[in-house]
């Protein structure tokens, strides 16, 4: 009986076959390929082509070269620990607020003032004078500049002390209560430390509360204020006692507090109504009333505080900073440039 074909030579026998010498025009063959690289090879004895099948195992047996190291981000912390706040206050206070929280401090800081314009001795004293209404951006620029004189080159420094000498002078043509200025004081210690404590990237050191407090109380005898607490706790008291007192509404904190808030949008290019909204959503509520501001809505403040935390734990993975930023606050537009080419007599009303 007759069979036909298997069906492996029907497989066989309809698979199309290529003749060697009809393979299609500008491809090569691997063998090709292989005589082309075989000179460069040749050429580069050092480095002979890695075998496919011992390729991993080239890989694993290269060496691994040694991380980098990261910069010790609590460096300066342990530096900081390491030193006597009464003795070395100047030394803790750059470090601390020119390499661990330069932000922090300046952000504080304006708070603080802002905090002073809820007392009207203060801000009528600051609405007579007329220099808010006609130079804001240059009064803020000056107090910011003066005060970092201080701190970056220190208080009994050439630059420190003609800082001193300026902010005499300015103070000297007004008839200003010494508690009033006590308060002021009190405020450059505390205010940096109460912030810190809720949005700092880490916590401050007691050397650092220490050093701010014993730091201030210099500047304030140079300052000729009378009757500061040797005591930090009693300073604070001072302080806390101070403003239970006389924060109270007045038309000039309003005038002085509406002027404040006005820079403060002029920085940012958000619409005036919501960065003002965002400002007095940070103020505590004795400084809204005191204002007279329109408190905002409550999850608003809950909102940034949150954005606050936020961020420190992003600065706390940062690299530590290599230089300070104290004098160089790019917030300063009075002054550009400055310290460059200018000295602190040239800060200042005239």
């Amino acid at each position: 009986m007759a069979t036909g074909p298997s069906r492996e030579t029907c497989r066989t026998s309809t698979r199309p076959s290529t003749p060697p010498d009809r393979r299609s025009p500008g491809r090569m063959t691997l063998a090709a390929v292989a005589r082309l690289l075989a000179p460069a090879a040749r050429r580069s004895p050092a480095h002979p082509p890695i075998p496919t099948t011992t390729r991993s195992t080239y890989l694993l047996a290269r060496p691994v070269r040694d991380p980098v190291p990261m910069p010790d981000r609590y460096a300066n912390r342990r530096l900081i620990e390491s030193l006597d706040p009464v003795h070395d206050h100047q030394r803790i206070m750059k470090v601390s607020s020119g390499y661990e929280f330069p932000w922090d401090y300046v952000r504080s800081l304006e708070f603080a003032l802002f905090k002073t314009y809820c007392v009207p001795s203060i801000s009528g004293l600051l609405a007579r004078t007329g220099e808010f209404e006609r130079r804001a951006q240059q009064r803020y620029d000056d107090t910011a500049l003066l005060m970092a004189e201080l701190v970056d080159n220190g208080y009994d420094s050439p630059r420190g002390k003609e800082a001193l000498r300026v902010v005499n002078r300015l103070h000297g043509r007004y008839d200003i209560a010494n508690d009033d200025m006590k308060y002021v004081l009190s405020t450059f210690v505390y205010e940096p430390i109460d912030w810190l404590e809720r949005y700092g990237w880490r916590p401050l050191t007691t050397q650092e509360r220490l050093g701010a407090f014993h730091f201030y109380r210099a500047v304030g005898a140079r300052m000729a204020i009378r009757d500061v607490p040797e005591d930090y706790d009693e300073f604070r008291a001072f302080k806390q006692a101070y403003e239970e007192r006389e924060f109270v509404y007045h038309a000039t904190n309003r005038r002085i507090g509406q002027y404040t808030l006005d820079l403060f949008c002029s920085w940012y290019p958000a619409p005036r109504a919501v960065t003002s909204r965002a400002v007095v959503a940070l103020l505590d509520d004795r400084m809204v009333r005191a204002f007279g501001f329109t408190a905002p809505p409550p999850w608003l403040g809950a909102f940034e505080r949150q954005a606050l935390r936020l961020r420190a734990r992003v600065v706390r993975h940062l690299p530590p900073r290599r230089t300070p930023r104290l004098t160089n606050d790019p917030r300063n537009r009075t002054y550009p440039g400055y310290p460059s080419g200018y000295q602190p007599s040239d800060l200042g009303a005239r």
